[in-house]
């Protein structure tokens, strides 16, 4: 695996503001020619940097208006339960994001459905078949920040060229 540079950083970027862009308009946004920034975007792919392009959806438009975060706890913490409670998450395509917490809360989810009765429907599944000792649930009234990009500015420092 590669050390990033500042070229690497630059395609990265470029790409989390638009993911459609051709290798031309990369190269051209990020100061190299076309093939040195293809070889660079075939790298950064091959190595994982990239996991996947894709198009975000607006969920209000499409029928997905209601985000909850969703805390579980749980007395159980061996591998049997987690491999159980994982599949049972990764079934539900209401989940997009679980998250293994440290302190109060063990897991965490970020759910997206059509409505309150659309959660309660998500709730009985997720209910029904992982054993939890309590669930807690928090909608979301308003989204003041949304974004997928990571911040590729805070680990600039320190690059080779």
């Amino acid at each position: 695996m590669h050390d990033l540079d500042k070229f690497d950083l630059a395609i990265l970027d470029a790409l989390q503001q638009d993911g459609t862009l051709s290798v031309a308009a990369l190269a051209e946004r990020v100061g190299l020619s076309s093939t040195p920034c293809w070889k660079r975007l075939r790298r950064l792919e091959d190595e994982g940097f990239i996991e996947q392009r894709v198009a975000i959806v607006n969920r209000a438009k499409v029928g997905l208006p209601v985000t909850v975060f969703c805390s579980v706890r749980t007395r159980e913490h061996d591998e049997k339960w987690l491999a159980r409670f994982a599949a049972v998450v990764l079934s539900l395509p209401e989940v997009q994001e679980v998250h293994r917490m440290a302190g109060d809360v063990d897991y965490l989810l970020k759910v997206v459905t059509t409505s309150i009765d659309g959660y309660d429907q998500f709730y009985k599944k997720l209910i029904k078949v992982s054993q939890l000792s309590g669930v807690s649930s928090a909608f979301s009234m308003e989204v003041i920040k949304s974004s997928t990009a990571l911040p590729l500015g805070l680990i600039s420092h320190g690059l080779s060229a």
